[in-house]
């Protein structure tokens, strides 16, 4: 207030002066005690890194689907950066490594899951029996993991038979390929894709991470030798109906 500083030309100016003067120290008191306050309820809405990681590890507890660091920023009042959450989650991770259940970093996220080793533990619990793919749908996934984006001229191309429409629907249905385009070619062919339920499923965070396809090779044909023994055991013992039901089928 520099006007207060000039004394005017009457007699009155040193009380003016003495006046301006207090009342802005009286204004800067206030303005001083304001922003006390501020800082006071700033201090109350900051929460430490423990308290922080604490939020985290409830959140993805409490979540059984994988969430982004967008998702985990959007739970606090403060600003925290995604760096600051990243290396939360890392301690955090750190902290679970040596029990049943581990914090993953998958492609939509970060999940709590239980370890590989203790599944055979909770499927008795569960004793129902995960769903069995024929080794086409099996055939038909790979090569659109690791040849995408196909079409299902594609697939039959490289598998040498027709695909049947039904493999499709049941890769769509479990959510592991969609549709990403259509080829510019007459009839316009859906062109599919694997996708990121499909990588959470087989806890990758990107296509970068798939097995080498001799793996997953291998894994097909396991999968499909239960259901090829099963069809020479009913057809020795001379049951046909178990042998339709028994061999490997186009139709999922």
């Amino acid at each position: 207030m520099r006007y207060c500083r000039q004394a005017p030309a009457d007699g009155y100016g040193d009380v003016r002066h003495r006046a301006c003067t207090t009342r802005g120290r009286s204004t800067g008191l206030r303005l001083a005690r304001a922003t006390s306050r501020l800082d006071l309820e700033i201090a109350d809405l900051m929460l430490n890194p423990n308290e922080v990681k604490s939020v985290l590890e409830t959140a993805l507890l409490a979540n059984p689907s994988a969430l982004s660091i967008a998702d985990l920023r959007r739970m606090f009042d403060e600003d925290i950066g995604p760096d600051t959450i990243r290396r939360l989650l890392d301690e955090l991770r750190n902290d679970w490594k040596e029990r049943g259940v581990e914090l993953v970093n998958l492609a939509t996220g970060w999940r709590f899951q239980t370890r590989p080793a203790f599944q055979k533990y909770l499927e008795r619990l569960n004793p129902e029996k995960p769903p069995r793919y024929s080794r086409a749908v099996l055939e038909t996934l790979a090569i659109i993991a690791y040849r995408q984006p196909v079409s299902r001229g594609d697939i039959e191309d490289i598998r040498g038979v027709t695909v049947s429409p039904n493999i499709v629907r049941t890769l769509e249905q479990r959510g592991w390929i969609d549709v990403v385009g259509h080829r510019e070619v007459p009839g316009r062919p859906a062109i599919y894709a694997t996708t990121q339920a499909f990588l959470d499923d087989l806890g990758l965070r990107s296509l970068q991470e798939l097995p080498p396809l001799e793996e997953i090779a291998r894994t097909i044909d396991l999968n499909a030798l239960p259901a090829q023994e099963e069809a020479t055991a009913a057809e020795a013992s001379g049951e046909p109906d178990r042998v339709a039901a028994a061999a490997p089928s186009e139709e999922a």
